[in-house]
């Protein structure tokens, strides 16, 4: 494959991980306030407003959860492409539902029709990227997949805060469907989506993976090695700690602190810059100085110790800065963990990829909620006991011993097709 071609894809599956966690960024300040508008209409009664707006939050983590080792293992066998715009078409979808959403139940409907089909992208466009990638350069490359998550983190708030708080007067219903301003970050998300739908549709080729010598039938059926374990229990601390973080500093920061919405905002922007320019550094020039392993252990211990500092600091430029430190500690372990897991085996790339993002799933659906139930005993519990886990998950790495080899890659051919 050219050069050029190369870069072609791997600008374009990147492009599709943006665009969906872009979706997800313009969610999180505007999912509060179209849930509260819902419920209200409904006359519910207003203490359940938080419990939907949790429950909202975690349901599409949750039927990620349940479905993205399905959709792994689909794009072994059938190729990356046609899961990738499954996943594409189910992100317009969702993001037309819950812009034009009159009930909470057709909100509920629009998060769980997108958890079923976004869980597809990320974790198929990663395994595509290690497709088309040498083992050389895989560590590199999985770094900038986190800089297309990261952008997206990054820019999606910002912009959902703006599109939503825009001054046209714009208020019609068709039929169950209802538009107003709550509906045009959303809408911009479905848009941006069909645009890149029809372009990764004309453009990208698909992958398949080939054996010469066998014909295998799809089964859902494996093992799991102890150093694979060992990478999946890794990505689970760094996903629930980073998402314990993520919904207690909002309470923290408001509560404690007593920041404004834009002093939190300013936090977490500062947290998604730190880890989209961090990563490809760490993957480029990481290995120049530390293992893979070492790497990953330096993660942890600067992402733990940064936590448990964090609630003895009142000093916003302080916690700016711890927030800095930790992001860093995470920029460390994310590409790392990822790379290592695409390499486990070229034959199921796809379905050990979806593992780990499966593993993330269930880290983005608890870290929330043991967040929110230890803020209820004092703002220190949460960020000690977050420090103290993943200070704890050092010891992990003691089980990191990779098999002798991989398994061979020459009873295995890459085919591109249209």
């Amino acid at each position: 494959m050219e050069k050029k071609e190369k870069l072609n894809r791997i600008f374009l599956v990147l492009l599709s991980l943006f665009v969906v966690m872009l979706g997800y960024g313009i969610l999180l300040p505007t999912l509060p306030y179209h849930t509260e508008r819902l419920a209200l209409k409904a006359n519910l009664d207003t203490d359940l407003i938080n419990f939907h707006i949790g429950l909202l939050t975690s349901i599409y983590p949750l039927f990620q959860l349940i479905f993205v080792v399905v959709w792994g293992k689909l794009s072994d066998r059938y190729g990356r492409k046609p899961i990738i715009i499954i996943g594409l078409i189910g992100f317009v979808i969702m993001q037309l539902l819950t812009g034009l959403a009159t009930t909470l139940t057709m909100l509920y409907i629009a998060r769980i029709f997108g958890g079923i089909f976004t869980s597809s992208v990320i974790p198929v466009s990663n395994a595509y990227l290690s497709d088309i990638t040498s083992k050389k350069r895989r560590t590199k490359i999985m770094a900038w997949s986190g800089v297309a998550v990261s952008s997206g983190v990054i820019f999606g708030p910002v912009l959902g805060g703006f599109l939503s708080q825009t001054n046209l007067h714009l208020d019609y219903s068709i039929g169950q469907l209802h538009f107003n301003r709550f509906s045009v970050p959303f809408l911009f998300a479905a848009l941006l989506g069909a645009i890149v739908f029809i372009i990764v549709l004309k453009r990208l080729k698909n992958t398949t993976r080939i054996s010469k010598f066998t014909t295998q039938k799809l089964t859902f059926r494996f093992t799991i090695s102890k150093y694979f374990m060992a990478l999946l229990l890794l990505s689970f601390v760094i996903q629930f700690v980073v998402t314990l973080f993520e919904t207690v500093f909002s309470i923290y920061g408001k509560d404690e602190l007593v920041f404004s919405s834009s002093q939190v905002g300013i936090g977490f922007m500062l947290c998604g810059l730190v880890m989209a320019i961090l990563q490809p550094l760490f993957a480029s020039y990481g290995e120049k100085f530390l293992s893979t392993k070492k790497q990953i252990a330096l993660g942890l211990l600067i992402s733990g110790v940064a936590l448990v500092f964090f609630p003895f600091f009142t000093n916003e430029l302080v916690v700016y800065g711890l927030i800095i430190i930790f992001a860093a500690g995470g920029a460390m372990i994310t590409p790392n963990l990822l790379s290592a897991v695409s390499l486990i085996s070229k034959e199921d790339t796809g379905r050990n990829i979806s593992i780990q993002s499966s593993t993330n799933s269930i880290g983005q659906i608890l870290g929330p909620v043991l967040g929110t139930w230890l803020v209820a005993g004092g703002f220190f519990y949460p960020f000690i006991i977050a420090g103290s886990i993943v200070l704890g998950a050092i010891g992990i790495l003691g089980f990191l011993k990779p098999p002798d080899k991989y398994k061979d890659d020459h009873n295995h051919t890459l085919v591109m097709e249209d």
